[in-house]
């Protein structure tokens, strides 16, 4: 799960980038071209209870790898600015499952917006445009193609373009329109049309407004006042301050917690916009346990136990016989695996179970 962080100069991204990955990739290079690469793990008390419970040997959290790209700037005249990154940049934007969209929203006279103002829906809009541009100069090259393939071809060959054709002109409609391409809810079989080309506004979005120190207690309404104007499919819109969520990070434990009392905060916001991209994409969390892991599987929402089984091996889902499942909170009610079978807890699901975010699952399978 790769979410690329993206936004205009001056935003924060690598502010953001640090506060997540506990990193030290240097700020304020103004746009320059090096990409940061971190993973985090995805906070589960869950886990952290399961592994109290049974006393493995190891913990496995669920992860996320977040890449810092360079911030493009503002283009001219409707020309797509990712024509003028690197190719790998634009490859990693491209290869990205989503996009965690940073926009200042700080005051800060030493670090002057290159816009002149704080106007963070105006930057939002503003590199969504981009993106947009960006799609649709792909998308016009591709009907051009198109339209000489169908004149070439098998009969089955001419109806795959067709097809394909269909869903790229709805698609290419609302880019001249300037809307993302999420927008449309389009079907399963409608985004494998043309799912190689791996379009920029297709993908989920977690806007992220980047607040001042002194904005940390309004946060909700800020959130609140974008969230109204800016209403995408896919999309969801949060705040935090990441020079300050860094310098939390910086500090030892206790310390760290006393700052965010003092803040008025119960628990980082580093760790909210964590699970907050985790949903963006999707994903649930089963868990295993035994003496030697405990761990928390990501899988995507409405996945079934043999999907489980496959996740954890392929072993496991050829030979699948069942499941065993237990919710979480009854397993810790009760205590131990035996006491919630004794108590009727833990339940012998077949292949067909859809899972549920927090199930504790073990596979019974023959070899």
């Amino acid at each position: 799960m790769q979410i690329a962080i993206v936004g205009l100069a001056q935003a924060g991204k690598t502010t953001t980038f640090n506060a997540l990955t506990k990193g030290h990739a240097q700020t304020g290079g103004y746009g320059g071209l090096t990409v940061h690469v971190g993973t985090v793990k995805v906070p589960d008390p869950r886990l952290d209870g399961l592994a109290a419970i049974l006393h493995p040997k190891k913990i496995v959290h669920a992860d996320v790898t977040y890449l810092d790209l360079p911030a493009p700037q503002p283009s001219a005249e409707g020309h797509p600015v990712t024509e003028d990154l690197p190719a790998e940049v634009v490859g990693r934007l491209r290869e990205a499952d989503a996009f965690l969209h940073v926009a200042r929203a700080f005051e800060d006279p030493s670090v002057p917006h290159p816009a002149g103002s704080i106007d963070a829906l105006r930057d939002i809009e503003r590199l969504d445009l981009e993106f947009v541009l960006a799609d649709l100069a792909v998308s016009e090259r591709r009907l051009e193609r198109l339209a000489k393939e169908a004149q070439h071809g098998t009969a089955v060959e001419r109806e795959e373009a067709e097809r394909e054709r269909v869903v790229l002109a709805r698609v290419h409609a609302a880019l001249v329109e300037g809307r993302p391409i999420r927008d449309l809810r389009l079907s399963a079989a409608e985004a494998r049309a043309f799912r190689g080309y791996r379009f920029l506004t297709e993908k989920p979005v977690l806007v992220l407004l980047n607040i001042g120190e002194r904005d940390i207690p309004r946060a909700s309404e800020l959130v609140a006042s974008v969230q109204t104007r800016y209403g995408h499919e896919s999309t969801i819109v949060d705040a935090l301050s990441a020079r300050i969520e860094m310098e939390i990070g910086e500090l030892p434990s206790e310390e760290g917690a006393v700052f965010l009392a003092d803040l008025g905060l119960e628990r980082p916001g580093l760790d909210r916009v964590i699970e907050l991209s985790y949903r963006l994409l999707g994903r649930i969390s089963f868990l295993t346990g035994n003496p030697e892991e405990a761990r928390a599987w990501p899988i995507a929402e409405g996945s079934t136990a043999l999907d489980a089984a496959a996740t954890i091996h392929s072993d496991l889902a050829r030979g699948f016989i069942r499941a065993e499942v237990v919710r979480y909170e009854d397993l810790e009610a009760t205590g131990s695996i035996a006491a919630a079978r004794h108590a009727g807890k833990l339940r012998s699901e077949g292949k067909e179970y859809v899972l549920r975010d927090g199930d504790v699952v073990t596979v019974l399978f023959k070899v």
